[in-house]
């Protein structure tokens, strides 16, 4: 796993904590959930994809298929 990966998700955290912050104080909440749901889904997908290659890595190593 590399320190990127972390600073990945950490700068997208901060992306979407600023982009709520402002769309709350605009009183545009729908596009606020919205935002912070994409965010999420942004991590998940980056996460999604270091965990197969975990799941890649224990097959290799144990032998499995």
């Amino acid at each position: 796993m590399d320190i990127d990966l972390i600073f990945k998700i950490a700068g997208t955290g901060i992306i979407v904590a600023v982009l709520n912050l402002v769309l709350k104080r605009a009183e545009r909440e729908e596009q606020a959930m919205l935002t912070t749901l994409a965010g999420l889904i942004v991590v998940l997908m980056l996460i999604i994809d270091e965990i197969g290659t975990l799941f890649e890595t224990v097959k290799s190593v144990f032998g499995i298929w």
